[in-house]
């Protein structure tokens, strides 16, 4: 990340340490007091300990070199920016899980849920934007007004959106939440191919190699969920599926955005509407209706309780992630999302009382390494593009003077 050089007689000390390291892993398992969670917790707090060695140097002119501004900035940081949004999405990854395929609600209807949940989020613009007219001083939403020629422009948009949260639920009902990420870490990779494709973008080696490593990290995932005997292929399949959608997605949304005067919150309540509809006859094609007909807790006030409930979540996640984006950059909310799916998979493996193969936890850094990769080269790559577009323009000097005609 630096480009500093470290000297022989310091990489011996590392290699002595290296030995210590795995000498007291043997040591452990043969006394039988180790676990492979708590070895790659270490290697992992080992890892972040040293990155927040870095980003603190970084970090440190921003505050005048003022340890005390810094700590106050870092946890302000952290409580308003980054816990919401972990806490917002793992919370709903975990309770579309419980409404997709627990054995308490045992509902074969991964459509309806989806399509309620969107009903949710239009319900919620509806009551913001009423809510907006009647209080102008406290926020502003736009109003509730669907005009039919921009929901016919948004429709390409919508299609993706309704694909990719499909694909994002089915993958979450045939997949256990661990594997949740590592099913969709291709997200990335469909990017950069959807990218040149459609866009005509190319990408550099570096962040193809990258993308290589999330490749390798996925490949290797799926073989050690396979011997564990937690893997199906139409899970696989649908997490695929997801992460083209997701891809889809984004270049959809950036074309859409004019359409809505680059209104997300119009975006999105046009995007919602048209998905409303959009569901209705997948529905009808899959055979959803006979069986929520049939359903028998439709009057049960706890399962619409968790059906609202991860509606409003949804709702919400579009909120805090706006709000982070703004707040930052997008580049620090990649970050940040990679960080939650950290979380997210060490979380699923405690509460369910899941056991995993050392290879498989390699597969996750694979994935997470290759994500966390991608966003810095693109970072680097951003910033050395715009330092050449300063000083190649053609109508100012290198100080920003006007060039003599």
């Amino acid at each position: 990340m630096l480009g500093q050089r470290t000297s022989w007689k310091a990489c011996a000390c590392c290699g002595l340490i290296i030995a210590g390291f795995c000498l007291g892993l043997d040591q452990e398992k043969s006394l039988g007091t180790l676990t492979l969670i708590g070895a790659f917790y270490g290697v992992a707090s080992s890892i972040f300990v040293a990155l927040n060695a870095i980003y603190t140097t970084r970090c440190l002119p921003c505050v005048d070199n003022n340890v005390w501004r810094l700590c106050l900035y870092n946890n302000f940081n952290a409580c308003i920016l980054f816990i919401p949004l972990m806490f917002v999405s793992i919370t709903m990854v975990f309770l579309n899980k419980y409404l997709l395929s627990s054995d308490n609600v045992k509902l074969d209807a991964p459509l309806f849920i989806t399509w309620y949940q969107c009903v949710v989020t239009v319900g919620i613009c509806g009551l913001l934007g009423v809510w907006s007219r009647a209080m102008p001083n406290l926020f502003t939403f736009p109003r509730f007004t669907i005009d039919f020629k921009i929901a016919r422009d948004v429709l390409p948009l919508s299609v993706m959106f309704v694909a990719m949260i499909t694909f994002n639920n089915l993958t979450l009902k045939y997949l256990n939440v661990s594997f949740y990420m590592v099913g969709r870490s291709l997200t990335t990779v469909a990017n950069v191919v959807l990218s040149y494709i459609m866009l005509g973008q190319r990408t550099s080696w570096k962040a193809c190699a990258c993308c290589g490593l999330i490749i390798a990290g996925f490949c290797l995932g799926l073989d050690q969920e396979k011997s564990l005997g937690t893997l199906t292929l139409i899970g696989a399949f649908y997490g695929v599926a997801s992460s083209i959608f997701v891809a889809l997605n984004a270049i959809y949304t950036t074309r859409c955005l004019p359409c809505v005067d680059n209104n997300v919150w119009r975006l999105c309540l046009y995007n919602n509407f048209n998905a409303c509809i959009l569901f209705i006859p997948l529905m009808l094609i899959f055979q959803e209706v006979p069986i929520v007909a049939v359903y028998p807790k439709l009057y049960n006030l706890q399962f619409w309780s968790a059906m609202t409930f991860a509606g409003i979540l949804g709702f919400s996640m579009g909120y805090v992630t706006g709000f982070q984006i703004q707040m930052t950059s997008p580049l620090t909310h990649n970050v940040s999302g990679t960080a939650k799916s950290y979380v997210q998979t060490l979380l699923a493996v405690v509460v369910y009382n899941e056991t995993k193969t050392m290879l498989w936890w390699v597969s996750n850094i694979f994935v997470l390494g290759g994500s966390g990769l991608f966003a810095h080269v693109k970072a680097m790559e951003m910033k050395r593009n715009h330092r050449s577009n300063v000083t190649t323009s053609p109508a100012t000097g290198q100080n920003g003077n006007n060039l003599p005609k």
